[in-house]
């Protein structure tokens, strides 16, 4: 192609390519377009007649090869095409309007040379369609336009198979337009693409016409401007139908000689794709900020029914957790893991009901404890005084892939309990509303909480997980004031401090064995320690049981200590990284009760030597602590330990009168370095972060930082 030709063309494309609402062209021409526009306040549902319209060119328009062969319809599309479309109230409004699609048919079906004859034909069909709403005239253009397509493909696909077809398509000169199939290729093409942008536009002005008015008004800035748009946006697609029936019309009267395109009316095609689908982009960008306002507003109201549900006394919880635990699909919103099916809510009528709220990352740990614990719950009580349901939480940040449908599955599976049969989904306003409850009301952030509900659906505990891995079933029903009751029963001795997570410790404490406890991730230390505290035992006279405890974080370095261990027989371990995750966590768990209870360290005995425990496990050394029965406990950090226990012919004199654990005791206190104080991270949870806490060594307040760690390093 020359350069004169190809600039003859840009400028023709130029000419054509009207790409901006805000074009002055437009503008002009709004006023033209507006005057044309007299509804009558008669209305009709546009869908049915849209969806038939869209079948009509599904079926005949031609595949990219123009092989003209018949497109069959699946049996399932005919069946949805007659549910939607052979109903008395849309049959009898065809039969209304059939006279009007009859008129704009016969308007569009002649050739036109586009430009100014185009415009004016546009024009013509509007004033034809003037007492109707914009998505009615647009769909009612589509509807004739539909007709004068179908019975053109229709004579094509029933060619050779049909008498009748083929002598119209000889009248026709289908066997010409036939036999010039590969040259008439890029003109289909271009007919197709510009109905497929027709229908495009056709079906986002349809919808905003179905947008709620109780939540969407001309107020809202997205839909004021989408209004203003729509009778520029209905004109080019008009514009468009012309343009298509033109070239129809065009092919109807092909002589052999003639060129099926001229170059243009190419530019003129392609220009008007290009418009319409700019129109419909703009369009469709407010459509969906429209959408998001509207599930703004209900997500408002859903949550705000929420808060007025929560305030309010019920004889039962079912209103409560219908508004918590709906479903999306009408069917039973439950899944129970036990039996592995879909279940109604009123099996947790008149009863308490704990939730567990997590997101898809809920620990293989945390679901283990809280599967044996449940599993127990059901030995010891038969008729058990609680159900558990999961109500998984997927955040809008937080991509919902395949893998994620299958985690999700995985987990729910694993589950002995109740789950929701699907997550909550931000997208969702109903799910969105009871994400921002669960996360502002019970300040639910990223780690898993247990809200316990009662049988009239007050909220009894918002996060029970504290209690639960402090006490197991033994908290039900999860009250503060069961929860202060415990701790009056509780001393800080060595069986609660392991509260059976490991039976051969409590066998040991029944024989009143000697047990030491010893953690932190340096295998060195641990060497010399087992190594020496051995030898002190055997010269002391003394049964010596020593397991290791890990850390609150038990991975790769707390996995490869243990095989040390256990090769080198240096002492007895906690069976696997569960338990010793578990350990920990319940140490944990107790600072968080204390501090719901509204201990300080200061007043408490029992928060001090948890802080002592949290501290030892936030140092990078080792650490220790021995004790005997209902003895109290013995501890200290590991530098210390080690000195005390090479320092034994030391204190070896006092053994016999004072007893081990005494003498040791003692020594520990005349070695203690000055000044030691400690250090720990703690984990905001379920909105508890007190504002001082003073250190366990020294009293004095500890100094606040911020520190942002991942919970897998």
């Amino acid at each position: 192609m020359s350069s004169e030709q190809t600039s003859e063309n840009m400028q023709k494309l130029i000419k054509f390519d009207r790409l901006k609402f805000s074009a002055s062209e437009d503008n002009m021409m709004l006023k033209q377009i507006e005057a044309t526009h007299e509804p009558d306040g008669r209305e009709f549902d546009v869908k049915p007649l849209l969806h038939l319209v869209e079948q009509i060119f599904t079926c005949a328009t031609p595949k990219s090869d123009v092989t003209f062969d018949s497109l069959d319809l699946k049996t399932n599309d005919v069946e949805a095409l007659e549910d939607k479309t052979h109903q008395a109230g849309f049959i009898s409004t065809l039969e209304a309007l059939a006279y009007t699609i009859d008129r704009i048919s016969c308007e569009i079906r002649c050739k036109c040379s586009g430009g100014e004859e185009a415009h004016q034909r546009a024009i013509s069909v509007l004033n034809m369609v003037s007492s109707h709403p914009w998505d009615a005239k647009l769909v009612l253009t589509l509807s004739a336009f539909a007709v004068n397509y179908g019975e053109f493909w229709l004579v094509f696909q029933s060619y050779n198979s049909n008498d009748l077809a083929k002598s119209m398509a000889i009248l026709k000169q289908v066997p010409e337009i036939l036999g010039r199939s590969s040259m008439l290729k890029p003109q289909f093409n271009s007919i197709k693409d510009l109905i497929k942008a027709m229908l495009d536009v056709a079906n986002c002005i349809v919808k905003f016409r179905e947008l709620p008015s109780q939540y969407i008004t001309t107020d809202e800035s997205a839909f004021s401007t989408a209004l203003a748009n729509i009778p520029i946006a209905v004109y080019w697609t008009i514009r468009c139908v012309v343009a298509c029936a033109s070239q129809i019309a065009r092919l109807k009267g092909l002589q052999g000689d003639e060129h099926p395109l001229s170059t243009s009316e190419a530019w003129e095609i392609s220009a008007l794709v290009h418009k319409v689908r700019n129109i419909h982009n703009h369009l469709r960008d407010k459509l969906d900020a429209c959408h998001k306002h509207i599930d703004d507003k209900r997500r408002m109201e859903a949550y705000q029914m929420l808060l007025e549900l929560f305030k309010t006394s019920h004889s039962d919880n079912m209103k409560v957790l219908k508004a918590l635990i709906y479903a999306r699909d009408n069917q039973n919103p439950l899944f129970h893991g036990a039996t592995h099916r879909r279940v109604d809510i009123d099996v947790f009528k008149d009863t308490h009901v704990l939730l567990l709220i997590s997101n898809l990352d809920i620990s293989h740990d945390e679901l283990e404890v809280l599967e044996d614990i449940y599993r127990e719950s059901l030995k010891k009580r038969p008729g058990i005084q609680y159900e558990i349901v999961w109500l998984p939480i997927i955040d809008q940040s937080d991509p919902w892939m395949e893998s994620s449908q299958k985690l999700f599955e995985n987990h729910r599976a694993r589950m002995p309990w109740y789950a929701r049969h699907d997550p909550l989904r931000s997208p969702s306003p109903e799910d969105g509303a009871v994400i921002t409850f669960i996360k502002k009301e019970w300040h639910y952030g990223r780690k898993p909480i247990l809200v316990v509900l009662g049988p009239q659906g007050q909220v009894v505990c918002q996060n029970a997980l504290h209690m639960m891995w402090i006490w197991k079933d033994e908290a039900f029903p999860f009250t503060a004031s069961r929860e202060e009751d415990l701790w009056k029963e509780a001393t800080w001795k060595l069986d609660f401090l392991v509260d059976g997570i490991d039976p051969r410790i409590s066998e040991w404490i029944a024989a009143g064995k000697i047990i030491c406890l010893y953690g932190g991730d340096d295998i060195e230390w641990i060497q010399r320690f087992t190594t020496i505290a051995k030898k002190v035992a055997e010269s002391a006279g003394i049964s010596l049981e020593m397991v290791y405890v890990g850390k609150s974080n038990p991975k790769e370095l707390v996995y490869t200590n243990i095989k040390t261990i256990i090769e080198d027989k240096l002492s007895h371990h906690l069976k696997g990284l569960t338990s010793i995750w578990y350990f920990w966590v319940r140490i944990e768990s107790m600072l968080y009760s204390k501090m719901r209870l509204g201990q300080t360290v200061e007043k408490d005995p029992t928060m001090q030597e948890i802080l002592k425990m949290l501290s030892f496990d936030n140092s990078h050394e080792g650490w220790a602590l021995l004790s005997k029965g209902s003895e109290e406990i013995t501890k200290a950090k590991g530098d210390s330990f080690l000195t005390c226990l090479r320092q034994y012919n030391q204190w070896e004199v006092h053994v016999q009168k004072k007893g081990f654990l005494q003498a040791l005791k003692d020594h520990l206190l005349q070695i203690h370095p000055p000044h030691h104080c400690n250090q720990f991270e703690l984990l905001v949870a379920a909105g508890m972060i007190p504002e001082t806490l003073v250190c366990s060594e020294c009293g004095r307040k500890m100094e606040k930082f911020f520190v942002y760690r991942c919970c897998d390093v």
